[in-house]
């Protein structure tokens, strides 16, 4: 899938694959290689090549279907919103009082320190 990612976005960019290897300081050979799946991108090469070909590095490994943040963001926001437990929190947090916020807060960052 990152093969044809890169591919599709590069050519989104009008680039050549010689074009994106300068901006990513790698050969021609290299990016041919991930867009005909011989090698595949390092962590830090998927990052580099989002960047400079303006997608996200989800979106090249296949983990959502948008190429920018934008539209993966409304996604998420549609299914937040169409979840009837999830929209009670969207209509009622702005008009709680600001203790009870900060208490909220304190449970949630105590509930992500559990998750490491």
């Amino acid at each position: 899938m990152i093969s044809q990612r890169i591919k599709d976005a590069r050519k989104a960019k009008k680039l050549t694959q010689e074009e994106l290897a300068l901006k990513v300081q790698t050969t021609k050979g290299t990016i041919s290689n991930y867009e005909n799946e011989y090698s595949t991108p390092s962590n830090e090469m998927i990052v580099l090549l989002a960047d400079v070909l303006d997608v996200t590095a989800d979106y090249l490994l296949g983990r959502t279907d948008f190429p920018d943040y934008s539209q993966t963001q409304q996604q998420e926001f549609e299914r937040f919103k169409d979840n009837p437990e999830l929209q009670r929190f969207f209509y009622e947090l702005p008009k709680s009082p600001e203790e009870d916020l900060k208490a909220l807060k304190v449970m949630w960052d105590f509930i992500q320190s559990q998750k490491k």
